[in-house]
């Protein structure tokens, strides 16, 4: 069998940060060696290891030569491979698996961010993601994280965020005019919904629940054909919808809290460490 030399990781680190520079001196600081080694480095790897060139230099402008864009696909996953074997090995601990559970609402909004991010640094980490509405999630034992929506005053475990309630319609379509007011809601005991309803009865303002479902994106999508109004925290409303309010005859509606619940019976570092991720990503 030939032997063919091996490739140092730090030569593959220093390569991929050139092409994601586009120049060894901002490379050079982002690898934190001086430019010359950096050059030292390239001049080894095309060299000594591979024979051929990866870059293509004008000046001080450098790019990949057709070789050098394969290996750049090579050296990511070496690298992403290079990190999950460290991770493994120097914190065992950081292998098993954590169950969260999450209203339906931040799925799409939030979770994609949060579980890349854990991904990346924890990949044997099991995640399992269970979706109900909050009123359902408190009532179980078995989770060891749980994200729900709180009324202002009513908060448990960990605020995660703040944010206020408000009405959205379709851009191009105007049903907060209909009377009665149609509206899109959760299905029974959401608060949200219970909100809702209260403002309206308030200002007497006739209204009817014309669609219900426990998915937000259902709800949506009703939104989105113009068929109805709904009343969803600022934050989960795409850009295709338009916020109205007290200007289109709506009441004004309350905060509501987003707050995160520890179960103290399965508390470990893979779920402190999960809790820390999901806290920084509702900040964003």
């Amino acid at each position: 069998m030939a032997a063919y030399p091996s490739i140092d990781t730090e030569l593959l680190r220093t390569f991929v940060a050139i092409a994601d520079y586009g120049g060894f001196t901002r490379a050079a600081d982002a690898v934190n060696r001086t430019q010359s080694a950096v050059s030292m480095q390239m001049k080894r790897l095309e060299e000594d290891v591979l024979q051929r060139p990866v870059f293509e230099r004008d000046g001080r402008q450098v790019r990949l030569t057709p070789e050098g864009q394969v290996l750049l696909g090579y050296a990511r996953r070496i690298l992403k491979l290079h990190g999950e074997v460290l991770n493994t090995l120097r914190e065992p601990h950081m292998v098993g698996a954590v169950r969260i559970g999450t209203p339906d609402d931040y799925v799409m909004r939030f979770l994609p961010g949060i579980l890349s991010r854990f991904a990346q640094s924890f990949p044997l980490i099991q995640v399992e993601v269970h979706c109900e509405p909050s009123y359902q999630l408190l009532q179980r034992h078995d989770l060891d994280l749980t994200i729900v929506t709180r009324e202002p005053g009513k908060e448990i475990g960990q605020l995660l965020r703040q944010e206020h309630i408000v009405w959205a319609e379709a851009q191009g379509f105007s049903p907060h005019e209909q009377e009665p007011l149609p509206l899109a809601m959760f299905n029974t005991e959401c608060f949200c919904r219970d909100w809702a309803c209260n403002a309206l009865d308030a200002m007497e303002r006739e209204y009817r629940i014309a669609y219900t479902s426990p998915s937000l994106a259902a709800i949506m999508a009703v939104v989105s054909a113009g068929l109805a109004v709904t009343a969803q925290l600022q934050s989960l409303i795409p850009s295709d919808m338009r916020i109205i309010g007290e200007a289109e005859g709506l009441p004004r509606m309350p905060m509501a809290s987003i707050v995160l619940v520890r179960n103290p019976h399965s508390q470990s570092q893979v779920t402190e460490t999960l809790a820390e991720h999901i806290a920084e990503g509702f900040r964003i």
